[in-house]
């Protein structure tokens, strides 16, 4: 029979992957990823500040997460570097991940100031966006 716990694992086992990726000194890393889409991943939004010793990255990050919190799972991390802490999130199939960073408190400039980037888990890009427009952006395509 095909029960519940048959088709759960099913869609785990669809979405999980391995990639091979190459930094460019040639070395070689293994990216494990959950490719859930973004209505059915259980935690929807990584939020991190760059730097867990800067206290307006912090504070910018938390007021996000209160923010979105009511709306999706999100998951606050400043736990070691940054590319450690998208690897956590890309492991249980967070498809977007938020980062505070210097930008966001306009330190490379106005135009940047009060955005943040946001890396998207199966391409890996990054952009910037307002942090204004973060819970419209991501209601429209996790839920």
């Amino acid at each position: 029979s095909a029960g519940c716990d048959r088709t759960i694992l099913a869609l785990i086992c669809e979405a999980f992957d391995e990639e091979i990726l190459t930094d460019e000194k040639g070395k070689e890393d293994i990216r494990t990823v959950m490719h859930f889409t973004p209505k059915m991943a259980p935690i929807k939004v990584g939020i991190f500040p760059l730097l867990k010793k800067n206290e307006e990255q912090v504070r910018i990050a938390k007021e996000i997460q209160r923010v979105l919190q009511p709306w999706m799972t999100v998951s606050y991390d400043d736990g070691g570097a940054v590319g450690r802490r998208y690897r956590r999130q890309d492991e249980v199939g967070t498809p977007y991940c938020i980062t505070v960073d210097f930008e966001t408190l306009g330190e490379s400039g106005d135009e940047l100031k009060d955005s943040v980037t946001l890396r998207h888990r199966d391409s890996m890009e990054q952009e910037r966006m307002p942090i204004s427009g973060l819970l419209m952006w991501l209601l429209e395509r996790v839920r």
